[in-house]
């Protein structure tokens, strides 16, 4: 599932949700008896005849991922639709990818650079490198190899610029330690590590996020 897919921009929400199921291989018959559960899920109800092309990312991605989650498929391949959404549907989507895996016995592909999804999801991860599997295994082991070699490949000095001052390292610090990503609660310290030609004491720093 990637926003949107198999969607006609010029049809409604309501078009849309049978022509999409209808790509999906479902009957009329299926998708009437879902409809009503995928236009709540979705939370579009009053737009639901208003073409999609005139609506927000969110809740295009709201319908799409609401078709694809009532479809039953065997396999469901979900590519980053949590990028897109507020918390609330985040978490929606979260519960229903656990209802399809655990209660009802399906397969979930969940593409995504969300180390916390990853982790909070999955009972097995893969890292893949310039197309081939570098790693198979524990969420946590997987999401400790890709954070260890994303450190080993930031090469500060490339960074453009005079290189009258060059930053050689930049760690992210939680109250705990380094972390791999910025914390949304508690505190962040950013520790940033320079070499300079410039026989002063007057430089300034700016972080801008």
């Amino acid at each position: 599932l990637e926003v949107g897919t198999g969607f006609h921009p010029e049809l409604t929400g309501r078009d849309n949700i049978f022509l999409n199921g209808a790509i999906h291989g479902m009957s009329r018959e299926e998708i009437s008896e879902k409809f009503d559960e995928i236009v709540a899920f979705a939370e579009v109800e009053r737009f639901l005849d208003t073409p999609v092309k005139r609506y927000s990312s969110g809740m295009y991605v709201r319908l799409a991922f609401a078709v694809a989650a009532h479809i039953e498929p065997e396999i469901l391949i979900i590519d980053e639709v949590l990028a897109v959404g507020d918390a609330a549907f985040q978490r929606k989507c979260l519960g229903k990818i656990r209802e399809i895996s655990n209660d009802k016995g399906r397969a979930v592909l969940f593409v995504s650079h969300n180390l916390a999804s990853v982790r909070q999801l999955c009972t097995r991860a893969i890292l893949i490198e310039k197309g081939s599997i570098a790693i198979d295994g524990a969420p946590s082991d997987v999401i400790a190899v890709y954070n260890k070699r994303d450190e080993e490949a930031t090469d500060y000095r490339h960074i453009a610029g005079d290189h009258a001052a060059q930053i050689t390292n930049i760690r992210l610090l939680g109250s705990e330690g380094p972390v791999p990503v910025f914390p949304v609660f508690g505190s962040l310290t950013i520790e940033l590590n320079f070499e300079t030609k410039l026989d002063t004491q007057a430089l300034e720093f700016f972080v801008l996020i």
